[in-house]
């Protein structure tokens, strides 16, 4: 693996870190009380289409598709995109000005990867446009989610037509007014094998049937304007031209979106623990207590200590598997991809703790960035695949492919506990070695 940027990687990345001091962190405080005020619920904050126009005017836009996707895009692969998915992760709301946010970078992929023509004109298009926002809907409040083949959203076929009843929740993006483009996850080929029984399907956010249940807030937030939403649907009818690659593929379509998820989810996460450190590096350096700086203090030196070296090994192993993916792709890399899902908002998570720790009063709330930073890991931890379903992953993929390796070194003992003899003539025996010999 080359660990050197590229020049147009190093080009971007000038670029990025300039437009984020110029127009970004400048913004911050005023998105962030917009958006907090009851008054504003699920309305965007007025000054980001500005901000969009404008990086997408320096070229700073669709970062985040595949070099497949050259054409409407800058091409990088998921290795080169991996340090500018960290630089947007330090202002979490900075990824929609250039337009490379979650949920529409998965929906974005999985139309361009799977989607028809038809499909990629009507929808696609208006993404990579940033015209129209989008959600992905796949958990379920009766069932464990975690197990995607347990969703159960039926999805039924009528002549022409296919129709869908069910509920989902923990749905992102939702409560946006301009989201408008749904793609939903159902069981659908119900006497197929447990893989080829779900399909994903494109529901326009206005068709009848569908209604909002409830707004759902994650740590007393409702992350305004996307939020999250509980769903039903009640007999949603949609052409059967909405179905996405054919019947029976939803659980490939979501296999295949979620990999790059995962790695820009977990650069984000360093992007945040990185600058969680840098608040805490100042913070320090700039408090006293009992006659003494904080940064004198032996325990908060190991600290920053203990955050560097645990942000560094969480950045090479999250550039590792971006590497191999682009060289080997989503199947080879998965257990990589599963490694850094458990590592990086859990990392996150504990290098935040440690600079709210620093911070005092100060750092449990919204007067710096830290305690969103914390609620946005915690959260991550269980997006996308809760830690234990990817360590359960990881743990059987090792154990079968460790355990298949020649034994190497000492002969393990048998069942008994008892060591095996050694072969006749060895047990002993007196080795004799030339002189000077160690």
């Amino acid at each position: 693996m080359n660990f050197d940027h590229s020049d147009k990687v190093k080009t971007l990345l000038a670029q990025l870190e300039a437009f984020m001091d110029r127009h970004i962190y400048p913004a911050e405080r005023a998105h962030d009380d917009w958006v907090d005020d009851p008054a504003h619920l699920w309305q965007h904050w007025p000054g980001l289409d500005a901000l969009k126009a404008e990086a997408r005017a320096q070229g700073l836009w669709n970062l985040f598709l595949p070099h497949e996707y050259g054409a409407i895009s800058p091409g990088l692969t998921n290795l080169e995109y991996a340090p500018l998915a960290e630089l947007m992760g330090r202002v979490p709301w900075s990824a929609e000005v250039f337009n490379c946010a979650a949920p529409d970078t998965g929906n974005m992929e999985v139309l361009a990867r799977y989607g028809s023509a038809e499909q990629q004109a009507q929808w696609l298009q208006p993404l990579l446009a940033g015209a129209i926002r989008s959600a992905y809907v796949m958990t379920e409040p009766q069932v464990a989610s975690s197990d995607a083949t347990n969703v159960a959203l039926r999805i039924d076929d009528d002549g022409d037509h296919l129709v869908l009843n069910g509920r989902k929740w923990w749905i992102s993006g939702v409560m946006d007014p301009r989201c408008t483009l749904l793609l939903v996850m159902g069981r659908h080929q119900q006497e197929a094998s447990r893989h080829q029984q779900h399909s994903t399907v494109i529901v326009p956010r206005d068709t009848p049937g569908l209604a909002i249940v409830r707004n759902q807030k994650v740590f007393g937030r409702y992350n305004s304007p996307g939020g999250e939403a509980e769903l039903r649907f009640d007999n949603v009818r949609v052409p059967k031209s909405n179905l996405i690659l054919g019947p029976g593929r939803g659980f490939e379509i979501a296999q295949g979106r979620l990999g790059p998820g995962r790695i820009h989810h977990c650069m984000r996460s360093i992007g945040q623990a990185q600058r969680a450190l840098e608040t805490m590096c100042r913070r320090v350096d700039s408090r006293t207590a009992f006659g003494r700086k904080l940064a004198e203090q032996g325990s908060i030196r190991q600290d920053v200590a203990r955050s560097f070296c645990e942000i560094e090994q969480a950045r090479l192993l999250t550039l590792k598997a971006a590497d191999m993916m682009d060289k080997h792709g989503n199947k080879v890399a998965k257990d990589l991809i599963a490694a850094i899902k458990v590592v990086a908002p859990s990392m996150a998570q504990t290098v935040i703790d440690r600079a709210i720790q620093a911070h005092g009063g100060m750092g449990v709330s919204d007067d710096t960035e830290l305690a969103y930073f914390w609620s946005i890991n915690r959260f991550v931890r269980i997006a996308d695949g809760p830690d234990e379903v990817h360590m359960a992953q990881l743990g059987r993929q090792k154990i079968a492919e460790l355990a298949a390796l020649p034994a190497r070194g000492r002969s393990p003992a048998d069942a008994s506990g008892v060591a095996p003899a050694h072969p006749a003539g060895t047990a002993g025996a007196t080795v004799t070695r030339p002189a000077g010999a160690c």
